[in-house]
C-alpha cells in the first residue's frame, strides 16, 4: 500500500487497478533506447511479471540514452544488466531475460506466455515478426520508434483494432531503412517515447482513458509538435498470404539474413558460401570476419565473378550497405543470397 500509494489514490486506479497490474505480465522486446524509460515505469506501475529480451550488450554509445544502464555495465548482455537493475527497483516483480534474438522460430512460444507485448525493436524484421505474431496470438502490442528528433507511438491489435500492417503494409526497402548509428538521436526522445509507452500499458491493463489504437501518435523534440494521425484495420481479402499464415510471410522475409553462428554451422558443415565485406578497404584493413573485400561502390564490376558462387553472404558495419548489395544482385542471382545481421565493429 505504501510502495503504489500515491498511484492508488487515482479513482481510475484504486485497489482494483493495482491488483490487476500485479496479475498482469508483459513482455518488453529490446531493452535500449525505448525499452528502458518503458521498463522503469512499468516496473514502478507493479506489473507482476515482465519478460525482456535483447541479444545485444551494453556499449558506451548507448549511455546518452539508455538510462538503465552505466560505464561498469558495458559488455554485459543488455536483458540481464537491465533485469538486474529492474529488480533492485521493485524486488516485488518477477522478471525473465531473454539475452538472445527473437526469430520466427522462437516468436510464438516466447509472446504466448504475456498478455501485453511491448515493441522497442530498431529494425523492421522484427517488427513485422511481432506484429504479425501478436495477430496469431491475439496479444495487444504497443509500439514506439525514434528517429533523430521524431518519435511514435501507437497500440495495435487492441480488442480487434487495427494492427501494424494496417498502418505500413509492407517492410519499406533496405536501402530506405535508416538507424541511430548513422542518422543520430537526440537523448531524451526515447526518454520521452518510452515513457508514453508505458502510460499505455498502465491505462491497458486498468481499462481507463483512451487507448492509442487506430491512432499514431507523433512527437517532435525541434519545435514540440505533436500530432495524432487516425488509421483504420486493414481489410484483407480473403485467403491472403498475411491472413492465412502471417508466420509464414515474415519467416520469407527473415530467411535472407543470417547471424554469426550459422555462418559457424556452415564452415563445420563445410557448405560451399562466399562472404563479401562491402565496406572500404580502409575499414576492411582495420577489422574484419574474412572473406573477400568489394566496396559497395565497386560491386556491380565483380557481378559476372560472384554469380559463380551457390551461396552468397554480405556483410558491412551497419547493415545498410550489406543489404544494398543483396538487391543489387537478387534480381539475376539463382543461387542463395543474404545479409549477416550481426555487423562487423571492431
Amino acid at each position: 500500500m505504501k510502495r503504489y500509494d500515491r498511484q492508488i489514490r487515482l479513482t481510475e486506479v484504486g485497489i482494483e487497478g493495482q491488483l490487476k497490474l500485479q496479475q498482469s505480465s508483459v513482455l518488453v522486446i529490446g531493452a535500449g533506447g525505448l525499452g528502458c524509460p518503458a521498463l522503469l515505469y512499468i516496473v514502478g506501475a507493479g506489473i507482476g511479471h515482465i519478460g525482456i529480451i535483447d541479444d545485444d550488450v551494453v556499449d558506451e554509445t548507448n549511455l546518452h540514452r539508455q538510462v538503465l544502464y552505466h560505464m561498469a555495465d558495458i559488455g554485459k548482455s543488455k536483458a540481464i544488466a537491465a533485469a538486474e537493475k529492474l529488480q533492485l527497483l521493485n524486488p516485488y516483480v518477477n522478471f525473465k531475460a531473454y539475452p538472445h534474438r527473437l526469430t520466427a522460430e522462437n516468436a510464438t512460444e516466447l509472446l504466448r506466455q504475456y498478455d501485453i507485448i511491448v515493441d522497442g525493436s530498431d529494425n523492421f524484421a522484427t517488427r513485422y515478426l511481432v506484429n504479425d505474431t501478436c495477430v496469431v496470438l491475439n496479444r495487444v502490442l504497443v509500439f514506439g520508434s525514434i528517429f533523430q528528433f521524431e518519435g511514435q507511438v501507437s497500440v495495435f491489435n487492441y480488442q480487434n483494432g487495427p494492427d501494424y500492417r494496417s498502418l505500413y503494409p509492407e517492410p519499406p526497402a533496405s536501402e530506405d531503412v535508416p538507424n541511430c548509428a548513422e542518422s543520430g538521436v537526440i537523448g531524451p526522445l526515447p526518454g520521452i517515447v518510452g515513457s508514453i509507452m508505458a502510460n499505455e500499458v498502465i491505462k491497458i491493463v486498468c481499462g481507463f482513458g483512451e487507448v492509442l489504437s487506430g491512432k499514431l501518435l507523433t512527437f517532435n523534440t525541434l519545435d514540440n509538435e505533436t500530432l495524432i494521425l487516425n488509421f483504420h484495420k486493414e481489410v484483407k481479402k480473403p485467403g491472403c498470404p498475411s491472413t492465412k499464415d502471417p508466420i509464414k510471410k515474415i519467416q520469407a522475409i527473415n530467411k535472407s539474413e543470417l547471424n554469426i553462428s550459422d555462418l559457424q554451422k556452415w564452415n563445420d558443415d563445410k557448405t560451399s558460401y562466399q562472404l563479401i565485406d562491402v565496406r572500404e578497404p580502409y575499414e576492411y584493413d582495420e577489422y574484419n570476419t574474412g572473406g573477400i573485400n568489394i566496396p559497395l561502390y565497386s560491386l556491380n564490376e565483380h557481378i559476372p565473378e560472384l554469380l559463380k558462387h551457390p551461396i552468397l553472404v554480405f556483410c558491412c558495419s551497419s547493415g545498410i550497405r550489406s543489404k544494398i548489395a543483396v538487391n543489387l544482385l537478387r534480381k539475376d542471382f539463382q543461387g542463395e543470397i543474404y545479409t549477416l545481421i550481426a555487423p562487423i565493429s571492431e
